[in-house]
């Protein structure tokens, strides 16, 4: 819990840091970079422990739309359409590229019970409204938010008639 806010807390420091300074928001890519570069400088010395987390950004960019960056520890970030991170990630991971690769233009219902239906197929379990958050990203609403328990609900009914 110390790592996830430490990188959380310097994450937020460096987008106030970036909006103070050029007057705007902090692009997820250049975020996501900033945090590497961090990171890897972690690496290069000796008393210095790295952190030990994964990071998975989302935001949206007036240019480039939505974004998705996944941040390791050693400073390497890249650029998804879906990705997962943790015990299970490559299968996860492997299960996202085969429904992306299937239907490449999703709306923002698709992307969101893909992902339930992903963690659900990894996990092999099926889960309640209550036990999963899920949080969203989208042109028409550009910040974060966290999709309350019915709307989460909504869409594991919609799962539970499709299959």
């Amino acid at each position: 819990a110390e790592v996830s806010t430490q990188s959380t807390g310097r994450a937020r420091y460096e987008a106030a840091e970036y909006k103070y300074q050029y007057g705007y928001d902090m692009p997820p890519d250049m975020i996501s970079k900033r945090l590497a570069d961090i990171g890897q400088s972690y690496t290069q010395i000796a008393h210095m422990r790295p952190l030990g987390c994964c990071m998975i950004l989302i935001g949206w960019d007036q240019e480039k739309g939505a974004q998705l960056y996944r941040v390791d520890p050693a400073g390497f970030f890249c650029g998804f359409r879906a990705c997962s991170a943790g015990a299970k990630q490559t299968e996860s991971n492997n299960y996202l590229e085969k429904k992306i690769k299937k239907n490449s233009m999703m709306n923002e219902t698709d992307v969101i019970q893909t992902a339930i239906a992903a963690l659900s197929h990894v996990l092999a379990t099926d889960f309640k409204p209550s036990e999963i958050e899920i949080g969203v990203v989208s042109e028409k609403s550009p910040a974060f938010r966290k999709l309350t328990e019915a709307e989460i609900d909504e869409h594991l009914n919609a799962l539970a008639e499709r299959d």
